[in-house]
C-alpha cells in the first residue's frame, strides 16, 4: 500500500517573506494546515523540509519552508510536488478511496468471479471519475467509477467487482 501521497503542487512565491502558494490536489486544505514538515519532489529529487509557517488562502495554502525566506529563494520550489504521509493525507469519507490504493486492483466479473483485467489508473472526467482498465487481452477501457458499475471494492484482497459487463463492449 502506498504510504506517501502527492497532496499538492507548489506554485509561485506569495508575498515578500518566502511563502509559496500550494494548490491541494484533493480540493481540501484543512489537513495541510496541520503539517509541520513535508517532502518536496522536484525534477526527480526529494527533499524533506520543515514548515515554519502556513496559512489558508482558499482554495490554496501559503507555506513558508525553513531556509526559504525571500521570494527569490522560494521561486526555486515552484513546480514541486508536496508529498505527505498517509496519516497526513486528506481524510476519506465513507465510500471514498485513495487513487493509489485502487491502482493494480484485479477487476472481477460480478457473475462468475473471473478476472477481467486490472485498474491501471483513475482519471478525472467531466462527469466524474473514470476507471482505466487494462483487460486480459491488452485492450484498455474506461468505465465510470460509480456504484452502478462497481459493486464491491476489497482492498485487502486487491480486487474490485464489476457488475455490469456490458459497459466493456
Amino acid at each position: 500500500m502506498t504510504e506517501q501521497f502527492i497532496a499538492g503542487m507548489v506554485g509561485a512565491p506569495f508575498g515578500l517573506k518566502g511563502f509559496v502558494k500550494v494548490k491541494p490536489l484533493s480540493g481540501e486544505i484543512d489537513h495541510l494546515l496541520k503539517l509541520t514538515s513535508a517532502t518536496l519532489r522536484h525534477n526527480g529529487k526529494e527533499q524533506s523540509l520543515v514548515i515554519e509557517e502556513i496559512a489558508p488562502i482558499p482554495p490554496a495554502v501559503a507555506i513558508r519552508f525553513a531556509g526559504f525566506h525571500s521570494p527569490e529563494a522560494a521561486k526555486a520550489l515552484r513546480g514541486a510536488e508536496l508529498l505527505v504521509s498517509r496519516e497526513d493525507a486528506a481524510p476519506l469519507q465513507s465510500g471514498e478511496f485513495y487513487v493509489e490504493d485502487l491502482k493494480g486492483l484485479a477487476v472481477l466479473d460480478g457473475e462468475g468471479g473471473q478476472i477481467l483485467g486490472h485498474i491501471i489508473n483513475i482519471i478525472e472526467g467531466g462527469g466524474g471519475d473514470l476507471a482505466e482498465i487494462r483487460l486480459q487481452n491488452g485492450e484498455v477501457k474506461l468505465v465510470p467509477f460509480r456504484k452502478e458499475f462497481f459493486a464491491a471494492v476489497d482492498l485487502a484482497k486487491k480486487q474490485i467487482t464489476l457488475q455490469n459487463l456490458w459497459i466493456l463492449e
